[in-house]
């Protein structure tokens, strides 16, 4: 059986939305509901479902930022990822973005024939998703934040002004300013995080979760839950004999473990 969650500040929408589900999928099970973005991540990290509804405009962390906290969350044996839905208000312009098949999308207010024109595109997706044994319909990591970018942009017009564009970071004894765009590649353990570029190693104790928000990443893939590499130094990808993927840096030596969860980025390499 597959299972939801649904995420929607307002309570008669998740209420309508939950009536129109059974309606025309009954065999879905709502497994939880979140009235916010936070809520929305909490509960897909513990209830692992299948499918999650995210309103796309909600107060504080929007749908938006819950879908790229979600695509972070790792994976296991038991539950390799979930389908992000989003519920969202007639926007040509959202829509659009939608129409690329990264995620799918649900209008509201919910009627009837609208969802069940979606729900059979969800289910499809699902079913793609069985045939193929992957963590979803193979939207890549890199479409999907894509996607996440756009949609980030086109509810906060201003938020690309604010991109972190320099880090201040400790080397040795001091203090430098380090541009995003020298930086190789970002790795965190539970108290700092590695700053590398060519010439030098630097410490941050800002953590990877809080990078993914303010760094461009169409720039900085993330490969691993504590690792972003810049996309203009990656000179390849191999395997090592236990069948692991490994980033090439250019201009270093050290070489980058790909996790499951991302191995989607370099399908093509």
């Amino acid at each position: 059986m597959t299972r939801a969650l649904i995420a929607d500040d307002e309570r008669l929408m998740r209420e309508q939305l939950r009536t129109r589900l059974a309606e025309v999928w009954p065999e879905l099970e709502i497994v939880g509901e979140a009235k916010n973005g936070v809520e929305a991540v909490e509960l897909t990290a513990k209830l692992q479902p299948d499918l999650v509804f995210l309103d796309i405009r909600m107060p504080g962390m929007t749908g938006v930022d819950a879908a790229r906290q979600i695509a972070q969350l790792p994976a296991d044996d038991d539950w390799r990822g979930c389908e992000i839905v989003f519920i969202t208000a007639y926007d040509q312009y959202a829509v659009e973005a939608f129409e690329q098949g990264v995620v799918d999308y649900v209008l509201k207010p919910a009627e009837r024939e609208r969802l069940t024109l979606s729900v059979q595109r969800i289910r499809k997706r699902l079913a793609q998703r069985a045939a193929d044994g992957t963590a979803t319909s193979e939207p890549s990591p890199a479409a999907l934040q894509q996607l996440l970018d756009t949609l980030a942009a086109r509810l906060d017009p201003g938020a690309a002004s604010r991109r972190l564009k320099w880090i201040q970071a400790t080397v040795g004894q001091n203090i430098q300013m380090i541009p995003v765009e020298d930086v190789l590649f970002f790795i965190s353990d539970e108290k700092y995080t590695r700053v590398q570029t060519a010439h030098l190693e630097a410490l941050i104790r800002k953590p990877i979760k809080e990078l993914v928000d303010e760094l461009d990443m169409n720039l900085f893939w993330q490969i691993h839950r504590s690792t972003l590499v810049n996309t203009k130094a990656i000179a390849g990808v191999s395997r090592d004999l236990r069948g692991r993927q490994l980033v090439a840096v250019k201009g270093h030596p050290q070489k980058l473990e790909v996790s499951r969860s991302y191995a989607g980025l370099f399908k093509g390499m």
